[in-house]
């Protein structure tokens, strides 16, 4: 799952195991085939400092590059809680700007093609300064101006275009952002300079500032939302929230081949369910013109076919989640470059709260965690292709942040310790262990459920094993699938006790916590909640000092871990595969994926 959401969250399709959001270029991974004849190629992505340069050159004009897509886009605004699929997103991010890009190496960084510079000028209250870029527009000659950002954050803020009533089974009548989290802190956007220029006062810090107006969620036009709702031209300040819910609508439905658009490519075609073609949007006002004469993003959701296509030409570039056999077909096509890496994609146990049983007893969660044995699920699963894959510490952070630290191996838990599990369920009067386990007073514990999305044979392996680890403790455990379409559904009905998925984080860790592990949060589908982990998540979203902003988050952090209410197991390994003639793509395993810079992508000159 792509994190942060307020209900379904951008990699929903990640946790179905559908696509994967490409891997950052850090320590652990794979290389380039060389007895095939492959340049350094992507092999350069996991040297330390070369994450964001690796496999980099000069572009010659022409070429078709065709990229893989799993999954087909069924709505087209990526803010919108249903339209927040990481397919949807790198078909948008090409066409429509951002401020703050997420970087292979989880920095942002500034895009000066929209904005020259956004500058912090007070901490209290909280301003920061917008100067658009004077040349920066629309591709219909329309400026992108400070008009653009306030109809961004009125239809982002949770108020002014409110989520539609209970009763509207359509989800019509309003806006539903994936995430209103630092829109509503704020204040006041005022623009200047023929608003060109517009000055943010926050009502409350947020710590994450930079990931406003951008952060792998871009800007849509906001005169063709005031033109399709009837609003004033250039006024989106006096948009009512029924013309601001009929703007939404329609960027929802309408794919951007019938609105102007500001990439380096304009979409030329979609055809459902099979394929997006791009192609050199001559009236870009960036500094740099797209040089491939095609971008095609083909829809292949069946990842096995995948290797065969990219030895048929039928596509240029490919991101399945790696297995072992499609990893050993991909390294024997000649003339191909390829990386296994980790970055900020990682798997999960997750326990339903709502369960009585689970949710009334700590011991039982903790003697459940300490049972499972993370590292015979990495050996048995992603460690046969990466065997630089270790158990993660932290629900925050991964290694290569500022803020990772790990919290979860001193517990125990993950660790298959089945003397110390065991001891937790005598220790609270827990009967039957390690035959028929019963709970204090007499009940029977399970049979529980653990779920995982069909056709992902890594997280059915996930599944056996932790069925044969509870099985020790006197647990049965069934074995669910669920059907990639219905995750969703299944997260938010609550129809699980334990589930295996992946989250796709954004590199703004405070904002990520407080959608997923808050009381109430969008992303917190088990339903868990601790007063005082709460207030650590609040103080740290406010504030500004990112290393007290991290040092509260751990806090919290091990509040939850003692809680036992989602055991990390590791980052996911990702895998990203591209023939060498064409050079500028890399891995980028934010919630932006590879897509994040296309318009550099290109024939190597």
């Amino acid at each position: 799952m792509r994190a942060p959401s307020s209900a379904l969250t951008r990699a929903l399709t990640l946790a179905a195991g559908l696509t994967l959001v490409l891997t950052a270029c850090s320590s652990g991974g794979g290389g380039g085939s060389p007895n095939k004849g492959t340049s350094a190629g992507l092999t350069s992505c996991n040297t330390v400092g070369q994450a964001n340069t690796c496999n980099s050159a000069a572009t010659k004009s022409g070429g078709t590059f065709t990229y893989v897509l799993e999954k087909n886009i069924q709505q087209w605004n990526v803010q919108d809680v249903n339209g927040n699929t990481f397919e949807n997103a790198e078909a948008m991010e090409v066409v429509l700007p951002q401020v703050f890009v997420p970087q292979p190496d989880f920095t942002v960084t500034l895009n000066t093609d929209l904005v020259t510079s956004a500058t912090q000028t007070s901490t209290s209250p909280q301003t920061i300064v917008y100067k658009i870029n004077p040349k920066a527009a629309w591709n219909d000659g329309t400026p992108i101006t400070a008009d653009d950002f306030t109809y961004y954050w009125r239809t982002n803020n949770g108020k002014d275009c409110p989520p539609p009533p209970a009763s509207d089974s359509t989800q019509t009548k309003g806006c539903l952002p994936q995430s209103t989290a630092g829109y509503d802190r704020i204040k006041s956007l005022t623009p200047s300079d023929n608003g060109k220029t517009f000055t943010m006062v926050m009502s409350k810090p947020y710590s994450d500032w930079k990931s406003l107006f951008g952060g792998g969620y871009p800007l849509y036009p906001s005169h063709t939302a005031e033109k399709i709702s009837g609003a004033k031209a250039g006024d989106a300040a006096a948009m009512t929230a029924t013309q601001m819910a009929q703007a939404w609508q329609y960027f929802l439905k309408t794919p951007p081949t019938k609105y102007p658009t500001a990439g380096a490519y304009k979409m030329q075609q979609w055809v459902d369910n099979d394929h997006a073609t791009y192609v050199p949007d001559p009236k870009w006002t960036g500094a740099k013109k797209a040089t491939l004469q095609r971008l095609i993003f083909k829809v292949i959701s069946d990842a096995t076919q995948e290797p065969t296509a990219l030895k048929n030409n039928e596509v240029q570039g490919i991101y399945p989640q790696p297995e072992v056999d499609l990893v050993n077909q991909v390294k024997d096509i000649p003339g191909v470059t390829y990386t296994i890496g980790n970055g900020l994609t990682w798997e999960h146990f997750d326990l339903n709260l709502h369960n009585p049983v689970i949710g009334k007893y700590l011991a039982l969660r903790q003697a459940m965690f300490t049972a499972i044995n993370i590292k015979d699920i990495i050996a048995k699963t992603v460690g046969q292709f990466d065997p630089a894959v270790k158990p993660l510490g932290s629900h925050n952070f991964v290694p290569g942040q500022a803020g990772y630290k790990d919290l979860v191996t001193s517990t125990g838990q993950g660790s298959g310790d089945l003397t110390k599990a065991k001891k937790y369920l005598t220790d609270a009067k827990f009967t039957g262990v390690g035959t028929a386990l019963k709970t204090p007073d007499g009940k029977a514990v399970g049979p529980f459920n653990c779920r995982y999305t069909t056709g992902n044979q890594i997280r059915q392996s996930e599944c056996q094993i932790l069925q044969s680890n509870l099985a020790s403790l006197g647990i049965k455990v069934t074995i669910k699938p669920i059907g990639a379409a219905d995750l969703g559904t299944v997260l938010a009905g609550h129809q699980y006790d334990i589930i295996v998925f992946a989250w796709v984080a954004a590199p703004f860790p405070t904002s990520n916590a407080q959608q997923n592990w808050f009381t109430g949060g969008g992303g917190n589908f088990g339903g868990y909640s601790n007063k005082t982990a709460d207030s650590m998540i609040s103080q740290a979203v406010g504030e500004t000092d990112a290393t007290k902003a991290a040092a509260l988050l751990n806090q919290a952090d091990q509040l939850m871990v003692n809680d036992a209410y989602v055991l990390p197991l590791y980052q996911k390994p990702t895998f990203l595969a591209v023939q060498t003639r064409f050079v500028n793509m890399r891995n980028n395993a934010t919630n932006v994926g590879p897509a994040y810079n296309t318009g550099e992508w290109g024939l190597k000159k």
